[in-house]
């Protein structure tokens, strides 16, 4: 059965499975979950490792090396990098792409468990799989100047966290801040030595009250009871009460000895919002989880909340904002760019219903191309939604081609019996350039690295949307067209009429190929402007985005109290409000949005600008960075938007530039990484320089003496303790109040101000009976912060990082190579390798461009069974390859990067402008079987000039809002945007007026039908 008769017999069952599509995908699309990225199993575990505030050196020795040794072990490990500090360390484990991170995960976590017992003894660890929902997806900061702080953290955990607990999508709610209200009994350790009595002693006493235990069951006649044995604690009085000592002298109570209240625990992390104290709320979303959807009910949820007296809820960020403004920037841009093509369309074929079918079959392929997504699982994000409005120029251009020849054929008087006839004449040229513009994504979807992840939506969104929409053109398109448009009264306006630009074109072309060779001399410019192009537009690697607001990272010196920090972020915070840009800020001591080792000089903000704002806010950023470090001396900053610092994160390569140092003796590392950030410093568009040493706090280092302690008849370890709970206390109980339970902490007086001296007077009470100060056993040594260790894959290190400011990353870099390769820049035996993002773009560049070279090869063996021809393929696919030229044109010219969306860009110009170049080349060889080839290229030109005409415009017109990168979080897709629209604009002129004249240079061709040149131009132009 041929087509045109299965078309016509099942019309209105192909009319029917279409609509049915329609609906079922309109459908699915309002249930899809939204999300900011695409469901990434990134390949990253992060283990945090903490042993109390041992040495950094003794923590690597003791803690990080064997459990290094222990990851590097599991299968599929790539890399093991980590940073100890005192006590505590962060150990990143990198696995390869694609393996199953879940199972991963729990290897890490079983490999550690195995460990557990040969590191020392008190360790723990905590394993997290880094996903994108590492950040909130929405947090929000409760403030007040009449409640308390530790009001406001329980009613954030114990009202709001539960509240919000039921809502579908949210894995977890994380409170930080404010203080945790607990009861301390303090005691003066000096008046207890002179009554014979210790700290141990009080909390031995507490803990001994604090008890309830079954301790068996008892039968009594016909019922059996639970024996419970209970001394547990009810009441603060009840606590003061407390036994501690019993004996002929008397009874010793514990309120007697000790001050019993309420109190706070220790606390290093201090929370902000807007420069105030506040408690933060944060909400986190599961992988699969609607963030916009999440949100709303988030909103609704804390709305309808009940607030005590003046506690203000405040929402300092909300990712869905950003993910709604992306989505509305993708429709309008989809709604312009329609709107657009529907005039090129009128513009041309001067017929409102022609019209009217587009605006019918374009939204209709977007909506089962969203059907595809919910079957697939996959979410509307940054990726799949700029894959859908990069699709529909692509889409209107089937659209276009089928009308267009529909119209030429049914138009020029033959009416409606001919559009099925001329759709399966058209079937060939419209398979073939379909084909050339889906393979181009088949090597995309194979691409490795964070980059084929992302991509890897984007292919499948387009390969989706391209698919459907020649399924539409074929067989939906004909059958609307033979429906609505009335061809008895409509006549194609272009049938036996000569234009300005066809007229314009037989002439040029007509000159070209009296001179074919000198046509493809006058390519050579464009190559040569496209090479110097290519050297001077800057690199980058993910596309920047105006999100709207930033992460703002901050150090103080290294042993800065937490009072001295607080009085230099009060400056800090009156400079962000002094930025008209801002509308709010939250702010973290001692911790981090990304879950950093934490130390009370160091942490960081988040800041939220206005919609309106008028300075972009790598301006903002700019200027807060400038105005900090001329007025805040002694304050370090960095700063990032969010979508590249959780990037960073993700990756574990949050800066652009890094230099990571290693040598054959460590010792020579600290001194050379300040040599080496001075080097960078000094290198010009590169900011916020870091040598990459980051000592802790300063400390007082207590040297226990073997030999005194044993003559005191104590051990080290009772020493050891004496002082742990001296200063910091020991949890003996708990106890019940307002729904909850209490600690009741057990120290010294004055603990957390204990100064040298005190702590050197400290007494010690012997297992004996007998008192003796801490000085009689120890030394005490105020030592300097010790800094972090960096090790990489079991090697010392050390990273210097700089950020960048005015230059791409590619430039920067080879800068900084350039300098560091430079005689006598690095000692000898220290060698240098470059990471951070720049590492990832070079692997990301390597792939896109093996990418291309696969997509080339498949474009060239496509040609080659369309038109069994090598040298006509290679003609085609070469032409083809020239339009990329424009796209480092473009960019350079924009001052647009080229990053890796614009490389996805340059390597689907290669498939658009080979379907434009099928179309021709389909043309000319079908009028090639019956007249010279020479007249053949001219009549294959001038038919082909309108549809390609109409098809440029309409892509390019479709991709215009996205190049314009209209609308907040609009310009992930601008780099490829701007690309292909260069790419199709230079494809045009290559299509119309050099290809025909290189196919005449082609073996067998050139010497055919040299004399009719002239004929053929003339009957055309007399047409």
């Amino acid at each position: 059965m041929s087509f045109t008769s299965l078309v016509d017999r099942h019309a209105k069952a192909i009319m029917a499975i279409a609509a049915a599509l329609v609906l079922a995908g309109a459908v699915i699309a309002a249930g899809i979950p939204v999300s900011l990225f695409p469901q990434v199993p990134f390949p990253r575990v992060v283990v945090d490792l903490s042993s109390g505030d041992r040495p950094a050196a003794q923590t690597v020795l003791a803690v990080t090396k064997p459990a290094e040794d222990a990851l590097r072990a599991i299968p599929g490990v790539h890399a093991v990098r980590s940073n100890s500090s005192r006590g505590s360390a962060q150990i990143s484990v990198d696995f390869g792409w694609g393996r199953d991170m879940v199972a991963s995960t729990l290897l890490v976590d079983a490999a550690l468990a195995q460990t557990l017992p040969s590191l020392p003894a008190g360790t723990g660890y905590e394993v997290r799989r880094m996903d994108p929902t590492v950040f909130p997806i929405i947090s929000y900061a409760l403030s007040s100047s009449q409640v308390s702080q530790s009001r406001l953290r329980d009613l954030a955990a114990l009202d709001f966290a539960p509240r919000l607990a039921s809502i579908a999508g949210i894995s977890r709610v994380a409170v930080q801040g404010g203080e945790v209200q607990e009861i301390q009994v303090e005691a003066d350790v000096h008046r207890l030595a002179g009554m014979g009595l210790s700290l141990d002693d009080l909390a031995t006493a507490v803990a001994s009250v604090a008890d309830i235990k079954a301790v068996g069951r008892v039968q009594d006649r016909s019922r059996l009871s639970l024996v419970i044995a209970r001394t547990d604690l009810q009441t603060m009085e009840q606590l003061r009460q407390t036994v501690v000592r019993a004996g002929s002298d008397g009874v010793v109570r514990l309120g007697a000895v000790a001050h019993v209240g309420y109190g706070h625990a220790p606390n290093w992390i201090n929370v902000a919002e807007d420069g105030h104290p506040a408690v933060l709320l944060n909400v986190y979303q599961q992988p699969d989880g609607n963030a916009v959807a999440i949100a709303a009910q988030v909103r609704d949820t804390l709305g309808a909340a009940p607030l005590p007296g003046d506690v203000k809820l405040i929402s300092w960020y909300d990712q869905s904002q950003l993910v709604s403004d992306s989505q509305a920037s993708v429709r309008d841009a989809m709604a312009i760019g329609l709107l657009l093509a529907g005039l090129v369309l009128f513009a041309f074929l001067r017929n409102l219903r022609i019209v009217i079918v587009a605006l019918i079959v374009v939204p209709s392929v977007i909506a089962v191309t969203a059907l595809v997504l919910g079957l697939l699982g996959m979410t509307f994000n940054i990726m799949t939604l700029g894959g859908i409005a990069a699709a529909v120029g692509l889409v209107i251009d089937d659209v276009i081609v089928v009308v267009e020849h529909i119209a030429r054929r049914a138009g020029a008087g033959g009416g409606a019996k001919d559009v099925l006839p001329a759709t399966r004449e058209f079937l060939r040229p419209l398979t073939g350039s379909s084909l050339a513009t889906i393979v181009v994504f088949v090597p995309l979807s194979f691409l490795g690295g964070v980059t084929g992840e992302f991509s890897r939506a984007l292919s499948i969104t387009m390969a989706s949307a391209l698919v459907i929409s020649y399924l539409f053109a074929a067989f939906v398109v004909p059958l609307l067209a033979r429906r609505f448009i009335d061809f008895g009264r409509w006549q194609d306006p272009g049938h036996g009429r000569s234009t300005w630009l066809s007229r314009t074109h037989a002439r040029v072309l007509t000159a070209g190929l009296q001179r074919p060779r000198r046509v493809l001399l006058g390519v050579i410019p464009l190559l040569v402007l496209g090479a110097v192009a290519w050297t001077q537009v800057p690199s980058g690697f993910m596309p920047k985005v105006d999100e709207g607001g930033f992460v703002l990272d901050f150090r103080t010196p290294p042993g800065t109290a937490l009072t001295e920090t607080e009085r230099q972020l009060h400056q800090l915070d009156a400079l962000l409000r002094s930025q008209p840009e801002v509308e709010t800020f939250s702010r973290r001591t001692g911790t981090g949005l990304g879950g950093d080792l934490g130390e009370p000089h160091h942490g960081d903000y988040f800041v939220r600008l206005r919609t309106d704002h008028q300075r972009s806010t790598e301006a903002v950023m700019a200027a807060v960075r400038a105005r900090a470090a001329a007025e805040i001396p002694g304050l370090e900053v960095e700063s990032a938007q969010l979508m590249e610092d959780l990037i960073g994160d993700l990756t574990a390569v949050p800066q652009p530039i890094e230099v990571k140092l290693y040598a054959q003796d460590p010792a020579v590392l600290p001194a050379e990484a300040k040599k080496v950030a001075d080097i960078v410093a000094a290198l010009p568009g590169l900011v916020e320089v870091k040598d990459g040493i980051n000592p802790a706090g300063d400390g007082l280092d207590v040297q226990l003496d073997p030999v005194r302690v044993a003559m005191e008849s104590v051990s080290p370890a009772d020493v050891t303790r004496a002082l742990d709970t001296a200063i910091t206390g020991v949890v003996a109980a708990r106890l019940p109040a307002r729904g909850t339970l209490l600690d009741v902490r057990v120290r010294s007086v004055g603990a957390a101000t204990l100064t040298h001296e005190g702590l050197a007077a400290l007494p010690i009470r012997a297992p004996g009976g007998h008192v003796f100060p801490l000085s009689r056993v120890a030394s005490i040594h105020a030592v300097s912060g010790e800094p972090e260790i960096g090790r990489d894959d079991l090697q010392p290190m050390i990273a210097v990082t700089a950020r960048l400011e005015g230059q791409g990353l590619g430039a920067a870099a080879a800068s900084v190579k350039a300098a560091l390769d430079a005689p006598g820049a690095l000692s000898p035996g220290v060698r240098y390798a470059m990471g951070g993002l720049y590492e990832q773009q070079q692997q990301a560049f390597l792939g896109l461009i093996e990418v291309f070279v696969a997509a080339f090869i498949a474009e060239l063996i496509l040609l080659m069974l369309l038109y069994e021809s090598v040298w006509t393929a290679l003609v085609v696919v070469v032409v083809s390859a020239l339009s990329t030229t424009a796209v480092f044109t473009a960019l350079w010219i924009t001052g647009v990067e080229l990053n890796i969306t614009a490389l996805m860009g340059m390597t689907m110009v290669v498939g658009i402008s080979t379907e434009m170049a099928i179309f021709l080349v389909s043309e000319y060889q079908l009028l090639a079987t019956r007249m010279p080839a020479r007249q053949a290229v001219l009549e294959a030109a001038g038919n082909r000039l309108r549809p390609i005409t109409m098809t440029t415009l309409a892509a390019i017109l479709t991709l215009l809002p996205l190049a314009m990168a209209l609308g907040r979080g609009a310009g992930i897709q601008q780099p490829l945007a701007i690309s292909i629209i260069a790419g199709l604009a230079l494809q045009y002129v290559l299509v119309l007026l050099v290809l025909p004249a290189v196919l005449m240079l082609l073996p067998g061709d050139a010497a055919r039908g040299r004399r009719e040149v002239h004929a053929g131009a003339g009957a055309r132009l007399r047409r």
